[in-house]
């Protein structure tokens, strides 16, 4: 299943690699791509209970998701 997430507040190469650190760790997670330009995450995970736990993630490091 592919997903994309906008994410606003990411500003710098140091965003991007706080949010590759939570998804490199999160169970169901098949690949993604993390792009500062386009400010949002491309991943393709397993079930859609993983997208919630990632959601969770992100916001929890203080970022903005929007679906």
């Amino acid at each position: 299943m592919k997903v994309e997430l906008k994410i606003d507040g990411m500003k710098c190469e140091g965003c991007v690699n706080r949010i590759k650190n939570v998804l490199s760790k999160t169970k169901g997670m098949i690949s993604y791509e993390v792009s500062l330009e386009h400010k949002n995450v491309i991943m393709e995970i397993k079930k859609e209970k993983t997208k919630e736990e990632v959601i969770e993630k992100i916001e929890a490091l203080g970022f903005t998701v929007s679906k």
